[in-house]
């Protein structure tokens, strides 16, 4: 030990010392030569494994040193939308989102001041608007005009429509209402259809109460060509009640009066104008009669009432000869 208490270290020898540094640099060159082999050969996946490692934790450092708080945010929303969606809040939370923004474009100056609606003749305005998902929140900004023209066209009432926002606050929608046509009775339930066979609504208002009446299962795609062949004959058409569709084949019709006609499945147009030239000829609707089966091409068959029956049949008793005393 020197005088300070350490080891003292032996001096050595510039002989010792050069001896040491060729065994470092021996050592050295031995170990660069095994090395070089192998950097040559192909990597193998382990070798790509472990270069991919440093370049991982490299990424990782130089990322910014806010992305932990990013990365958690991130977690707490999708922590609280999963929330949402699980508790079925999720329609409610996007409306609310929807009228936040509504609220914030409409005091920037997009609030809808004024619409016109044109075509309507069935429908209301406010009607139009609750249809098209237009209400006292909606901003003209924010107002997905496609969405509403394809709500608008969704309803069974109307078959086109365009919608145009004219800035800063007017809002434009154009539509084509279907007419009511005709009542269809199905199932011992009353609906209005369109000419196209398209239910329109379920309750019949009174003002729709003239309509023709069809009844069965398939009339009411098939009623606009039936009534538009009952229309040329008025003499019928005006004392018919309503039209019955019979096993998804053919008419009957139901007079005014319960006369029940049964009209062919095919060739109408003959039976029933041979139906009006009967009743215009012959009074044939004032009888008392309660069926006309027009079914067969070479006949008609007319069906009495009770009485009427009764009233043939004693009739032709009446003018039966009597027999003479002495015949056989």
């Amino acid at each position: 030990m020197d005088g300070g208490g350490r080891l003292a270290r032996s001096p050595r020898s510039p002989r010792q010392q050069i001896g040491l540094m060729d065994a470092v640099l021996g050592a050295a060159a031995g170990l660069r030569a095994r090395l070089r082999p192998a950097r040559s050969a192909a990597k193998s996946p382990r070798n790509v494994r472990d270069e991919h490692s440093p370049r991982l934790i490299a990424f990782v450092e130089r990322l910014p040193r806010r992305a932990g708080l990013m990365a958690t945010l991130l977690l707490l929303a999708g922590s609280a939308g999963l929330g949402i969606v699980k508790g079925g809040h999720l329609e409610a939370f996007l409306t609310s989102l929807s009228d936040t923004r509504n609220a914030l474009a409409n005091s920037a100056g997009f609030r809808i001041t004024s619409v016109a609606i044109n075509g309507r003749k069935q429908l209301s305005q406010d009607e139009v608007l609750a249809i098209g998902g237009v209400n006292g929140r909606s901003s003209l900004l924010f107002l997905d005009a496609a969405a509403v023209r394809e709500k608008l066209k969704a309803d069974p009432w109307i078959s086109d429509a365009t919608v145009l926002k004219l800035y800063p606050g007017q809002l434009r929608i154009d539509i084509t209402e279907r007419a009511p046509f005709a009542l269809w009775q199905h199932d011992g339930r009353l609906f209005v259809i369109s000419e196209d066979g398209a239910v329109l609504q379920n309750y019949v208002p009174d003002r729709l109460l003239k309509l023709p009446l069809v009844v069965g299962k398939g009339a009411a795609t098939r009623a606009r060509d039936f009534l538009t062949l009952l229309a040329r004959y008025p003499q019928v058409r005006a004392v018919t009640k309503a039209a019955i569709f019979v096993g998804e084949r053919r008419w009957n019709l139901l007079l005014n009066d319960g006369l029940d006609v049964r009209l062919p499945e095919n060739d109408v147009s003959n039976a029933l104008a041979s139906l009006s030239n009967l009743d215009k000829d012959e009074h044939l609707f004032s009888k008392d009669i309660v069926a006309i089966d027009l079914r067969l091409p070479d006949r008609l068959i007319v069906q009495l009432s009770d009485e009427a029956a009764k009233a043939r049949e004693d009739a032709l008793k009446k003018k039966e000869p009597k027999k003479k005393v002495g015949d056989a």
